[in-house]
């Protein structure tokens, strides 16, 4: 019982945003009736192939991670259904956290490299700007 508490709490920080002063759902978490915790389907809402396929990338990166796919509901439909199935004891969140946290450090790595070639780009072309002179 504690451990749906705590998987629950894990999952509220990522489970609704706001929009126009209204709770929408962005994450679902979908388990059938008398599974274990490692085999969890999440719903993703208002995401398709960009996350679907970086995630399941980053996610499938971890051993302990015996199945992880995703598939799109409706090409009208702008969701995901994202499934894990984990070996041993580790709960499927746990992989989902995981991957999102690494994807969401592997995109500001790629960021700050843009950010820094703009600014050399920049500099550079400032420099033989000021050397025409």
């Amino acid at each position: 019982m504690e451990e749906d508490q705590e998987l629950q709490r894990k999952l509220s920080g990522l489970k609704t945003s706001m929009t126009e002063g209204e709770r929408k759902t962005a994450l679902e978490m979908v388990q059938a009736t008398g599974t274990d915790r490692h085999c969890v389907t999440f719903v993703l809402h208002e995401e398709d192939h960009t996350l679907g396929n970086s995630l399941h990338y980053m996610i499938m990166k971890n051993p302990e991670v015996e199945f992880c796919g995703y598939t799109t509901t409706h090409p009208s439909e702008s969701k995901i259904n994202l499934r894990i199935q984990t070996r041993g004891t580790l709960p499927g969140v746990e992989p989902f956290q995981r991957g999102l946290n690494e994807l969401m450090n592997v995109c500001q790595h790629v960021l700050d490299k843009f950010e820094a070639s703009i600014k050399d780009y920049k500099d550079q072309k400032a420099s033989r700007n000021e050397s025409t002179f």
